[in-house]
């Protein structure tokens, strides 16, 4: 099995459980945030096939929901920043002179700073600073794929800018503008499909970068707030339980690990092709 095939494979994998995690809670008899303390730290069975955790909670669903709220923030913030590059990039390209200037000098500012550390802080702002309402899943989903895409979009803008200017110089794009085809015919037909093979790696593994990021915000209690699971609050709910109930760690961590490599192996196979 190739690497692309296998990366859409275990990204396949985890994006059918997400999407049918409702459907099995249902099947199962279980509210993914719904605690049964008569239950807590349960062996898997039949009823709770992965255990449950410290509130007595079903710890599949409940992977399978937090699985929901990751890819979701990894895709859409790959998404929004391949196509905010992919536009800065054609632009500076196409436009040069001060407008490539001023996209670069922007895009150098932003690699400049530490990332991390500046995620952090940013990811600590009340979200009502911005007009999104406090505690709920899909507000603090918003603000975190705001905040990576703020980032995320460098990267993609100088790929597509380096691979612009490259088809631009060329001399059929010279002659097309001789004999009168349109600047955005040329972007159209020229520009555009030579972006499509490293815009598509970048966003691959961007996917895989949003996901990291995300479940570092969550684990560090800046990102999905509980009782909404993700896979980085998992894991901090379960930092205490290493030794009592590791199984409660082992398994958000798997499931990043599945994550991260699919995308990985996605990336490495469209570059290979």
């Amino acid at each position: 099995m190739t690497r692309l095939r296998l990366g859409l494979l275990l990204l396949g994998l985890l994006a059918g459980g997400a999407l049918a995690a409702p459907l099995l809670g249902l099947w199962l008899g279980h509210d993914s945030g719904a605690p049964d303390l008569f239950n807590r730290y349960a062996a898997p069975s039949a009823a709770h096939p992965l255990g449950t955790d410290d509130l007595g909670r079903d710890l599949l669903t409940r992977l399978l929901e937090g699985a929901r709220v990751s890819l979701a923030v990894g895709i859409a913030t790959a998404l929004a920043a391949a196509l905010i590059g992919t536009a800065a990039g054609i632009l500076a390209a196409w436009r040069g002179g001060f407008v490539e200037a001023l996209i670069m000098r922007l895009a150098d500012g932003l690699l400049a700073l530490p990332a991390l550390p500046l995620l952090v802080v940013l990811a600590a702002v009340d979200p009502a600073v911005i007009g999104l309402p406090r505690g709920e899943a899909v507000s603090d989903m918003a603000r975190i794929i705001i905040i990576l895409t703020l980032f995320g979009w460098v990267g993609v803008a100088r790929l597509a800018r380096a691979a612009a200017l490259s088809v631009l110089a060329r001399d059929h794009i010279r002659a097309a503008r001789a004999l009168g085809v349109t600047e955005a015919r040329l972007l159209r037909r020229h520009v555009l499909p030579a972006l499509a093979a490293p815009v598509s790696v970048a966003t691959a593994l961007a996917v895989a970068g949003a996901i990291l990021a995300e479940s570092t915000l969550s684990f560090l209690g800046l990102g999905i707030a509980p009782p909404a699971p993700s896979w980085g609050n998992m894991l901090a709910n379960a930092q205490e339980l290493v030794f009592s109930a590791p199984m409660a760690a082992v398994w958000p961590g798997l499931a990043i690990l599945a994550a991260v490599a699919g995308c990985t192996l996605v990336a490495d196979g469209l570059r290979a092709r």
